[in-house]
């Protein structure tokens, strides 16, 4: 037995750590929590200071039967779990669990996985830290309280299955308050004049420019209907424009900050299309360790961090790099350093960043999985372009005057923005994405001609527009994510857990990437809004975190802080179950007629999720899965394309006439058709569009009984479904095939060759 033994979390952490120390230190992995509360009960003592009733769980007892064994055998225990609350609350945790408290146990930390990182901690270990395992164990009792004891007064009042939870009840509540104010949102009409202008006597792009009416006599111009603005383009008949201004300047666009948890989620969704889920998924593999060829390598840094604070070594790696692969002149004179945006920060982390600039995603892209790639390579550039140099553009603002020939003293203004890029500095690697909301800036304005001031302008048309105003947009993971971290609710860890529960419970829907309350939402949050609002209060809950930051420092004790917070919730909970009426979720009417009994179908709400149902039971019991329209007909038959699910809740697409039309497809039908043919176009990646016509893929399908098979030369056969959709390559060709049973044995298009499943 090595003398010292090292504990992780994880098979994948303990592997890539175990390379960097040699012979003297074993490393093993815990698999997580080895203790835990009770499933069962509450497990907490509320008579005495709510004292934990920790178990071992059965799945975990003999994981801490062997690493007692071998820390009995080890000079010293190391232990390296995670370096947040979180992972020194496992710390503690196996201390209790392995009873070690008369053995020599230090704790190190580190924030990357490198042999660097890894030796350096070993050789500065600590002392577990009692606070910050204190305010997580603060923050577990009150998920515990509030969990274990709203969640069954919802399941006697409402229905079975049903939770609540202290920081998820928070984040529903934003999205059925967001959705009620659009609901009630009410448009208001306003119109826009631009004038099409070019230089006088040229009619080239580069000399034809737009501009918006802004001022007339000196007074702003605000349009509220269609005759105001006649009157304001008959006012304008036959006049002269010309240019009264043009004033330029320079702008700076300075790159963003290194990602931290929330910014990585919120980039990933917006380019990649990843749930916060997926992304923490993916991230923790880099995190972990990557097998280089040889070489187990942890790509990123901790990825659950709110801090933008970068290691002087990595700033001079980073500005190293970028000298040698984009030139000196795109490195800053100073090191850029970012301030910590969230109120609430914690610890001393650093920002999610490389290793290693050095690793760039295109060396090391073949030993990555696709995902692994995408997020590494967004995380890497991220992080280069941040210690690049700050991109410079010339930004011109036309002022044009127009004067009506029947009134000379009657002025119009018209305004205009144009920009051209003059450096690019970290432009030429990496531009942050951005939510609809997120307003343009000056310096993405198209170039204007070049003008002088008097020069008389030709006015090619008046373009006067119709608008509405609109309501706030649903929220999208990734600005929900957003309005959680500014308002100081939850933490890092915490974002990607809350966002799958609440669609997991049947609260939120996730349609076209933006999310919508359901019925069940909807009441659950009202109900929770009237009797616990303190729960359920984002002030509230964001004060509760600055209490668990304070426990953190030291600076507060966690019982009494547990203590204040349950004293009002348990007289609010006593009152709710004596005068909360039980209520049923309501069904949701729908246009879907029963086809037994011809009334219109509604939507129901069962055990395992919304589904139809006729309204005549028990009389018409006729009832099937909830459909997804599209709005998309089925290129076979006509009928109405739906989403659907396989056995494992992969979406895959598929014809609403099943069995009769086996039509599927993994990706989705949009519904314009294909300009060139006319044919059926699904989506291809973000903003592209594929025709299944023009250039037919591979389209495995996943429903029930016989599925389609696709070919190249557009020949489709169905065979007799698989468990799991292969592809084949075959004769020079790629088609989609439903291999049989038997491993061995592939069905392929009528016409093709058999091949050897892939």
């Amino acid at each position: 037995m090595p003398k010292n033994l090292v504990i992780v979390e994880s098979p994948t952490k303990a592997k890539t750590i175990e390379r960097f120390l040699g012979r003297d230190f074993a490393v093993r992995a815990c698999m997580g929590h080895v203790r835990d509360l009770p499933k069962s009960k509450l497990g907490l003592d509320l008579e005495h200071d709510f004292a934990p009733q920790y178990v071992v769980p059965k799945e975990k007892r003999e994981i801490v039967k062997s690493l007692k064994t071998q820390a009995r055998e080890a000079n010293t225990v190391y232990l390296a779990t995670d370096p947040d609350r979180e992972g020194e609350a496992i710390a503690w945790h196996l201390v209790e669990a392995m009873d070690l408290h008369d053995r020599p146990v230090r704790r190190v930390e580190f924030h990357e996985i490198t042999s660097s990182a890894v030796l350096a901690a070993v050789k500065h270990p600590r002392e577990i830290d009692r606070q910050r395992v204190d305010a997580q164990q603060a923050r577990r009792v009150l998920d515990r309280l509030v969990g274990y004891q709203l969640s069954p007064l919802l399941w006697k009042k409402v229905r079975r299955g049903l939770s609540a939870g202290r920081v998820q009840s928070v984040a529903v509540r934003l999205i059925v308050e967001r959705e009620r104010e659009i609901q009630a949102f009410v448009p208001v009409e306003y119109w826009t004049i631009a004038a099409d202008l070019a230089k006088q006597g040229k009619r080239g792009k580069a000399d034809r420019f737009q501009a918006n009416l802004v001022e007339r006599r000196g007074a702003k111009v605000e349009l509220h209907s269609q005759e105001e603005t006649a009157a304001i383009l008959a006012a304008l008949e036959g006049a002269t424009y010309r240019v009264a201004s043009v004033r330029e300047r320079e702008q700076q666009r300075h790159p963003s900050a290194p990602f931290t948890t929330s910014t990585l989620q919120q980039e990933a969704s917006r380019k990649l299309g990843f749930t916060a889920k997926r992304t923490m998924l993916v991230a923790q593999q880099l995190y972990e360790g990557v097998d280089l060829g040889g070489e187990q390598v942890g790509l990123i840094t901790y990825m659950r961090t709110d801090s933008t604070q970068v290691a002087e070594s990595a700033q001079a790696e980073a500005r190293q790099y970028i000298a040698e692969h984009y030139g000196a002149d795109r490195v800053p004179p100073q090191p850029r350093v970012y301030r910590t945006r969230s109120r609430l920060a914690q610890e001393a982390h650093e920002a999610i960043r490389p290793t290693s600039v050095y690793r760039d995603p295109a060396s090391i892209k073949g030993r990555l999985t696709s995902d692994q790639y995408k997020l590494y390579d967004l995380i890497w550039k991220r992080f280069v372009a941040s210690q690049m140099a700050s991109a410079i553009f010339d930004v011109t603002t036309v002022e044009v005057e127009a004067r009506p020939p029947a009134d000379p003293d009657d002025r119009f203004l018209f305004r205009a923005t144009g920009s051209r890029l003059k450096f690019p500095g970290f432009l030429a690697l990496y531009t942050e994405g951005r939510d609809e909301t997120d307003a343009a800036d000056d310096a993405e304005r198209k170039p204007l001609p070049a003008l002088r001031v008097e020069e008389p302008l030709d006015l090619l048309a008046l373009l006067p527009e119709q608008h509405f105003t609109e309501p706030p947009p649903r929220y999208s993971e990734a600005t929900l994510v957003k309005a959680l971290e500014e308002r100081g609710i939850g933490r890092p860890s915490t974002y990607a857990p809350i966002l799958a529960t609440i669609q997991e419970r049947g609260y939120v829907e996730r349609i076209d990437k933006r999310l919508h309350p359901t019925e069940l939402g909807i009441l659950v949050n009202d109900l929770l809004v009237e009797h616990f609002p303190d729960v359920v209060d984002v002030d509230f809950t964001a004060n509760m975190e600055e209490e668990l930051d304070e426990i953190a420092r030291g600076e507060r004790q966690w019982v009494p802080v547990v203590r204040e917070f349950y004293e009002p919730f348990q007289q609010r909970l006593e009152h709710a179950e004596q005068r909360l009426e039980r209520v049923k979720p309501p069904d949701e009417p729908t246009d879907e007629v029963c086809e037994k009994c011809g009334r219109n179908m509604v939507i129901k709400l069962g055990r395992f999720g919304r589904f139809l149902a006729c309204p005549g039971f028990p009389e018409c019991r006729n009832a099937k899965s909830l459909q997804v329209k599209l709005g998309v007909p089925c290129p076979e038959c006509g009928g109405e394309i739906v989403e659907k699910r396989t056995r494992t809740k992969r979406v895959f697409y598929g014809c609403a006439h099943f069995p009769t039309c086996n039509w599927t497809s993994w990706a989705k039908p949009v519904p314009e058709p294909c300009p060139t043919c006319g044919g059926l176009q699904v989506e291809a990646g973000r903003d592209r569009r594929r025709c299944l016509t023009c250039s037919p893929q591979p389209e495995p399908a996943a429903a029930n009984g016989r599925v389609k098979v696709a070919t190249t030369n557009g020949a489709v056969t169905s065979t007799r479904r698989s468990r799991t959709p292969t592809t084949t390559r075959a004769a020079g060709r790629t088609r989609a095939v439903a291999g049989t049973k038997s491993r061995t044995r592939s069905a392929v298009a009528a016409g093709g060759k058999g091949g050897r499943n892939t």
